[in-house]
């Protein structure tokens, strides 16, 4: 019989799977317009885009993760639904934190300015850096994913030797290793965050530079640049909050056997992590020009203010 823990559980991962998905569907609906009526769509659309995929893929497995946890934690802890949920969970988690960084890297180079020769190579090859970014992002999905054999391998070890009851030294050096190997796992999202969490920081010190310019010229700090930057360097700051949130659910998630409650401490990390899913994407609608303008025009209190025939503000990027 389903507990109350288990009920507020299962209310709130619908919500969030729900929210999420009207969030990254809009997103892409709105793109994949564009790209039907323009047959072409520019690189920050097509990351934005690819994420917002990713995410819905990553709701509709974190959905049956949380219906296993609820009515059938027995098989959610079984070998082979665990591999099969670890494998997508796997290679579209680091692909969607690798789309990040992406795209922070893509707002960095077109936005910021520094004299550095490194700096100033990479921003004009800034299409070229990030294609060979976008590439080198599958390859590191599939070598994360890869990793998984070897756990897997262990995890089989173990099941072998529990179902014999004969407990040994050797199963708890095996155990062991299979927790060390499963928390390791976490070093996977450090290189993405580095990348996210330097170009925030090259962006703030050339947001600070160009306002002190803009300054000493005697003109009005507030023009295009100045916006744009702010733009970047709140959608960066926003994805680096919540993947702080979300960092501390995965650990809590890759640690659960450590806790005395395993369970409800699966429940905590599964909400935590949806909640990011679905924060980030309504981040990424409101910082994005575009999108914001459509999906404030289709909100019921919005559009009922305008007049009939009345256009909205004019887009862009």
């Amino acid at each position: 019989m389903m507990g109350a823990v288990e009920g507020v559980f299962l209310v709130l991962m619908i919500t969030l799977f729900i929210l999420g998905n009207l969030g990254n569907g809009f997103i892409g609906l709105v793109n994949g317009r564009r790209l039907f009526r323009s047959k072409r769509i520019s690189l920050s659309d097509f990351i934005i885009t690819s994420l917002a995929l990713s995410k819905i893929v990553l709701l509709w497995i974190f959905l049956i993760d949380g219906v296993l946890i609820t009515f059938s934690y027995k098989m959610h802890d079984s070998g082979t639904v665990m591999q099969i949920i670890d494998i997508f969970w796997t290679f579209t988690n680091h692909l969607n934190t690798w789309l990040i960084t992406c795209l922070g890297v893509l707002y960095c180079l077109k936005i910021a300015r520094f004299s550095h020769p490194t700096f100033l190579w990479l921003k004009w090859r800034v299409s070229r850096v990030v294609v060979w970014m976008l590439l080198g992002t599958l390859l590191l999905s599939c070598c994360s994913t890869m990793s998984l054999i070897n756990e897997f391998k262990i995890n089989s070890v173990l099941c072998g030797i529990d179902s014999t009851g004969n407990v040994t030294e050797h199963f708890r050096e095996k155990k062991s290793e299979y927790h060390l190997i499963h928390i390791l796992g976490n070093l996977w999202h450090v290189p993405p965050l580095t990348g996210s969490l330097t170009a925030y920081v090259l962006l703030i010190l050339s947001l600070r530079r160009h306002t002190w310019q803009m300054q000493q010229n005697g003109t009005s700090s507030r023009d295009l640049s100045t916006e744009a930057h702010e733009r970047a360097t709140r959608i960066i700051l926003s994805f680096l909050l919540l993947f702080l949130l979300y960092f501390i659910s995965f650990i809590i998630l890759s640690s659960t056997h450590f806790l005395p409650d395993a369970k409800v401490a699966q429940m905590i990390g599964e909400i935590f992590t949806m909640f990011y899913l679905v924060g980030h994407s309504f981040v990424l609608i409101l910082g994005n020009n575009k999108l914001k303008q459509t999906f404030m025009a289709i909100l019921p209190c919005k559009s009922g203010r305008l007049k009939p025939g009345s256009k909205g503000p004019s887009s862009h990027s």
